[in-house]
């Protein structure tokens, strides 16, 4: 077992209190252990569900199937969630051992690269006992908790829900390091502006760094202004579960996060005869669709999915500026914010912000609105030029045309591609019925307003439907 860095990680059982849910990591390296204790804390007291705390310190161990024989848990486990539990462990172990170990990042050292390329053991997985843990929830449709990061997807998703009438919770998970400073702009407006805002303190992102650093097959662990993550690739539902205290408090019925819309031409969406995600799994429509199953057959009956997966990134940022010009201002897309005066300002050069820079652009939106600094404008055609952007290519090629349109002076060109200004709608990552039927016309509307009709992906050819037929369904698609 080449991948192998633990004899055996152990979670204990976790403690719950009306503030306050933990409990301890133990990893076992060569006989030794080390331990880290998990915290999760809320500004308001919460119910005591044993079952929700047993779900929010399972998750993280997901990330680390590969690397150990045994995940052992030192409590009882609900079939249904174990089921879960390996479930998840088999399809992120496929999408790290692709993503993050045979397609290399510099991360894991060369020598502990397996030569043949094929899946990897996975740990067996051990709890105290198996019996069923009952939950019943009703909760009310109307009321959606949407995970805002201070980006630009998540921000509008706010925007949209609370325009078209819901009773809307922004929902922010404070992790103890540098990543809050990401979001911690639009918290502070929140908090001022939305009694409903929710905020989660966890060192979940410290318990991910300490088990990294104690495995021998990583290098640069901690390494500042790095553009992924050693090896871990699922970590969204760990930020939705640790909000089950509070949907079950507030009764919510939907749980929303900011997904826009994925290009599928040319991927095969397999290395090698491994499935795998691309290491967005926990981001795909497959995985929404899975949640929401897997919350009704639990009795959660929380539906999860997002309202802006069939536009892309140019789209999101036209209507954010345009419709909701005060949460535009908020936010911070980058990888290494960092404080200048009272505010956190993007670094302006990462990946992120070149997307971010790239489509503001496009838009003939000032990106100096948003704290990025001229610089970084006059010096955007030579990062792209040198492959320092992460877009479709459509969407990139489109995104520089229009550029070019408004500035002749641009050194690049781009292509025209009509369909990333529409509404996307494919068999792979952008099914019709994505959104629930209630709200679909309602949030069409209003992406009308900014877009150049619909389209659907037949064959590898986008062609052009009509607004029935997307809030419908294409007939035999």
């Amino acid at each position: 077992m080449l991948l192998r860095c633990f004899d055996y990680i152990t979670i204990g059982k976790p403690k719950v209190s009306s503030r306050r849910i933990s409990a301890v990591y133990t990893l076992s390296i060569d006989g030794n252990e080390e331990k880290f204790k998990l915290i999760h804390t809320y500004k308001e007291n919460i119910p005591k569900n044993e079952v929700f705390a047993k779900l929010m310190v399972i998750t993280p161990a997901i990330n680390y199937a590969l690397f150990t024989p045994e995940i052992s848990f030192n409590f009882s486990l609900d079939p249904r969630d174990l089921q879960f539990f390996k479930e998840m462990m088999e399809l992120t172990a496929n999408d790290i051992l692709v993503n993050r170990i045979y397609k290399r990042t510099g991360f894991v050292r060369e020598e502990f690269i397996p030569k043949e390329i094929k899946p990897q053991p996975l740990a067996r997985v051990v709890p105290e006992r198996i019996e069923e843990e009952e939950i019943e929830l009703t909760p009310d449709y109307n009321r959606c908790g949407v995970m805002l990061s201070g980006g630009k997807e998540s921000l509008l998703t706010y925007g949209l829900m609370k325009e078209i009438g819901c009773e809307v919770y922004p929902f922010f998970f404070n992790e103890s390091g540098g990543h809050w400073k990401v979001a911690l702009t639009a918290y502070n407006w929140f908090k001022e502006h939305e009694p409903n805002t929710k905020k989660v303190w966890s060192n979940v992102d410290r318990l991910y760094t300490f088990i990294e650093k104690h495995m021998k097959i990583l290098q640069n662990v901690g390494k500042p202004r790095t553009e992924v993550y050693p090896i871990r690739l699922f970590f969204f539902e760990h930020y939705v579960f640790s909000f089950l205290p509070l949907i079950e408090k507030y009764g919510i019925g939907n749980v929303l996060l900011g997904n826009e819309y994925d290009d599928p031409r040319g991927l095969t969406y397999e290395f090698h005869g491994i499935p795998h995600f691309y290491a967005v799994l926990d981001q795909s429509q497959f995985f929404d669709k899975y949640m929401s199953s897997w919350f009704a057959e639990r009795g959660l009956n929380i539906r999860q999915w997002s309202a802006v997966r069939p536009i892309t990134g140019l789209i999101v940022e036209r209507i954010l500026y345009n419709r909701y010009p005060e949460l535009f201002k908020l936010q911070r897309s980058c990888h290494s914010v960092h404080r200048e005066g009272e505010d956190y300002v993007p670094c302006g050069e990462c990946f992120k912000c070149n997307g971010i820079l790239t489509f503001l652009l496009a838009n003939g939106i000032d990106p100096q609105i948003i704290k990025y600094k001229p610089e970084h404008i006059e010096t955007l055609p030579k990062r792209i030029a040198e492959g320092k952007i992460r877009l479709d290519e459509d969407e990139l090629q489109h995104s520089l045309y229009l550029i070019k349109q408004r500035d002749p002076s641009f050194q690049l060109e781009g292509k025209r591609r009509d369909h990333v200004e529409m509404l996307h709608f494919d068999d792979k990552n952008s099914h019709f019925d994505n959104i629930p039927p209630e709200f679909r016309e309602r949030i069409y509307s209003i992406f009308e307003q900014y877009t150049k009709g619909y389209a659907y992906l037949k064959g590898n050819e986008w062609v052009e439907i009509t607004r029935e037929e997307a809030l419908h369904g294409v007939q035999n698609s």
